[in-house]
């Protein structure tokens, strides 16, 4: 356990940011999943409604450093080009 006032600080921020970075890392990733799974049932139409969701998501979470920007950009390119095909 941290012994001075600014390490306690430290491990309550630690703490709120976590929750907070899991969540958003969630949220992405449940959406780039929504739409893997309508595109492979064959809803393309229905999927590319939900590109902009999974965009905003991933773009977020790149915003708050969860994610860094060269994986951002490499799930969004994968996931239009699998819905191009």
């Amino acid at each position: 356990m941290p012994i001075k006032e600014s390490a306690k600080k430290a491990l309550r921020q630690e703490k709120k940011h976590r929750v907070l970075n899991l969540a958003r890392q969630k949220a992405a990733k449940d959406v780039v999943k929504k739409i893997k799974k309508m595109a492979t049932a064959g809803q393309k139409d229905e999927a590319k409604k939900l590109v902009s969701q999974a965009y905003q998501a991933v773009d977020k979470a790149v915003k708050r450093g969860v994610i860094k920007k060269n994986t951002a950009a490499r799930q969004k390119s994968r996931l239009m080009k699998m819905l191009n095909k």
